[in-house]
C-alpha cells in the first residue's frame, strides 16, 4: 500500500477549473507488492463548503469495463448535487479501463451475421467466433488478464484511500460498481462509512446467470408494455390482451423476415426490447408496431425501411476499422465459472430464441469467452458479508434491463441494507445518471449528506412515466 498522501500530485484540468487529475501506481498483483505496477487515473472535485466537509465520496460506474471511461468523469456528473458541497468527489478509471493502464484485446472478426433468432445450423460457428475472441484476449492481455478482477479493484480502492490520507471512504456504486462496493466493504469493513449501491449485480449469481437474467428482464418489460397496450386497444388496435399484443409483435417480426430478411427482423427485435424498457416510449412502440404491420401487409418496403431507420440500434461484433479495444469485461467475467460443454449454451439459446428474442436476448445465452477460458482466476470470488461497517442503501429499478431487480433485492437482504425500489421503471444506473427523480434524490442525499436512512423498504415512482394515453372505457 502507498504511504499516506505521498503518491498523489493533483493537476487542475484547466485554468479556473475545479476538477483535478492525478495518477496513482498500484501493484498489478496485490499479493506481490514489489512486482509489476500499473497506473490508475484519478479525478477530484473538492468539497464546495469546506466547513461542512465530511470526507471523500468515491463513485464507481458499471461495466465491467468502466462505462466508456466515465470513471474520472463521475465528479462532474455529481457536481450539481448536494454531495458536492460536503464531499471531495473522487472518480477513477478502474484498472484496465479509460486513462488507467489499459487491458486490450486483439479484435477478431465474426463470421456469423448478427441474428436475434439464429438457427441451430450456426451455433457451432458462433462458438468458434467466441473461441477466437478469447484467443485475441490472450494474445493482447497475456499475464495481465488474471489480475483484472473485482477483488483487485477493491484493493485499488483501498490504495486510493490510503493515498488520500483518509480514515474512511464513502461510496456510490452503479451496476458493476455496486458489486465492487460490496466486495470492498467485505474486505475492508473498518474503512467504509456510508455506501449507496445502485442497480445491483446479484450477490449469488455467476456472471453467466447474470447475463441470462438480462434476457429475462427485457422480456418482462415487453410483457408489461403489452399489458399496458392491451388496455388501450382503441388507440393501438393491437389486441385486447397482452398475449394478442405480443402476437402482433411476432406477426411483424415474421413479416419482416419473410420480406426483407433476418437482419431486418433482428433490428426490429432490438427496437422492441429497447423501447419497451423506456416507459416514456411505450406509445411510440405501440404505434410503430401498428404502422409496420400495415406497411408489411401492403408490401410497402420503402415505408417499412423508413420506420425501422427511425429507431435503429447497433449490431454485433467489432467495427472493421478496430484492431484493438479494451477487454476488461472479458477478464472480470471469468472470475466465476462458465460451462465447458457447448450443448449447455445451445440449449439455453433455443429457449431464448423462442422466449426472449427482444433486445437480442439470445446473445446472453450464447457461448462466451468463459467457455474457452485460457486462465483460471488466482483466487475465488468474495463471499459477501457486512461485518463492521454501517447500514447502507440499495437503489433498484424494478424493470432494470441490465441488472435484474432480483439482484438489488437479494443484495439488500444479504447486507441488511435499506432498499429503495424505483417502481414501474426500466432505468439502469438511476440516481442522477438516469435523469431527475426528486423523490429518489431526496432519500439518497439525505442519507449521504445527513446520515438519515429512509425506511427499510420504500418505493418511489420512476422518472420516465408512460404517456397519458387513456385506457379503454
Amino acid at each position: 500500500m502507498p504511504k499516506t498522501g505521498e503518491r498523489l500530485t493533483w493537476t487542475a484540468a484547466g485554468t479556473g477549473e475545479r476538477l483535478e487529475y492525478a495518477t496513482l501506481e498500484v501493484p498489478l498483483d496485490h499479493t506481490d507488492p514489489d512486482g509489476e505496477r500499473i497506473s490508475l487515473a484519478l479525478s477530484r472535485l473538492r468539497a464546495g463548503d469546506p466547513a461542512r466537509r465530511r470526507g471523500v465520496l468515491i463513485g464507481v460506474t458499471g461495466g465491467p469495463g468502466g462505462d466508456g471511461g466515465l470513471g474520472t468523469g463521475m465528479p462532474s456528473r455529481l457536481a450539481g448535487t448536494p454531495l458536492a458541497e460536503v464531499y471531495d468527489l473522487i472518480g477513477f478509471d478502474p484498472r484496465g479501463t479509460g486513462a488507467s493502464t489499459p487491458l486490450r484485446i486483439e479484435v477478431t472478426p465474426t463470421t456469423v451475421p448478427f441474428d436475434s433468432r439464429p438457427p441451430d445450423s450456426v451455433f457451432e460457428a458462433m462458438a468458434a467466433d467466441m473461441r477466437e475472441r478469447e484467443l485475441g484476449c490472450l494474445r493482447a492481455g497475456g499475464d495481465t488478464r488474471p489480475h483484472i478482477n473485482t477483488r483487485n479493484t477493491a484493493r485499488d480502492l483501498e490504495s486510493i484511500r490510503v493515498a488520500l490520507g483518509e480514515e474512511k471512504l464513502n461510496f456510490l456504486g452503479y451496476a458493476y460498481g455496486s458489486y465492487v462496493g460490496a466486495v470492498y466493504g467485505t474486505m475492508f469493513p473498518e474503512h467504509l462509512d456510508r455506501s449507496v449501491l445502485d442497480s445491483c449485480v446479484h450477490p449469488r449469481w455467476t456472471w453467466r446467470q447474470q447475463f441470462l437474467a438480462q434476457a429475462r428482464a427485457v422480456r418482462e418489460n415487453v410483457d408489461r408494455w403489452a399489458e399496458w397496450t392491451a388496455r388501450r386497444d382503441n388507440h393501438f388496435a393491437l389486441g385486447t390482451t397482452a398475449a394478442l399484443a405480443v402476437a402482433a409483435v411476432e406477426g411483424v417480426a415474421a413479416a419482416l423476415e419473410g420480406r426483407l430478411g433476418a437482419a431486418v427482423r433482428t433490428s426490429f427485435d432490438g427496437i422492441v426490447g429497447g423501447l419497451a424498457t423506456d416507459r416514456s416510449a411505450w406509445e411510440r412502440l405501440g404505434l410503430l408496431v401498428g404502422a409496420l404491420r400495415a406497411a408489411t401487409a401492403e408490401g410497402d418496403d420503402e415505408r417499412t425501411a423508413a420506420l425501422l431507420a427511425e429507431h435503429a440500434t447497433g449490431g454485433w461484433g467489432a467495427r472493421a476499422s478496430e484492431q484493438w479495444r479494451q477487454s476488461v469485461l472479458e477478464a472480470v467475467t471469468l472470475e466465476t465459472e462458465w460451462p465447458a460443454d457447448l450443448e449447455t449454451y445451445y440449449a439455453d439459446m433455443r429457449v431464448c430464441r423462442e422466449r426472449y428474442p427482444y433486445g437480442h436476448g439470445v446473445l446472453r445465452a450464447a457461448p462466451w469467452v468463459g467457455a474457452f477460458r485460457t486462465f483460471q482466476s488466482p483466487e475465488p470470488p468474495t463471499v459477501l458479508a457486512r461485518d463492521g461497517y454501517p447500514t447502507g442503501l440499495v437503489v433498484q429499478a424494478d424493470g432494470d434491463p441490465m441488472d435484474h431487480r432480483e439482484g438489488g433485492e437479494a443484495l439488500a437482504e444479504l447486507l441488511g441494507h435499506h432498499l429503495i425500489t424505483v417502481e414501474d421503471s426500466g432505468d439502469h444506473e438511476v440516481y442522477v445518471l438516469s435523469g431527475s427523480n426528486p423523490r429518489l434524490e431526496a432519500y439518497v442525499e439525505r442519507y449521504l449528506v445527513d446520515g438519515v436512512l429512509p425506511p427499510a423498504r420504500v418505493s418511489v415512482p420512476g422518472a420516465r412515466q408512460a404517456p397519458p394515453v387513456p385506457e379503454d372505457a
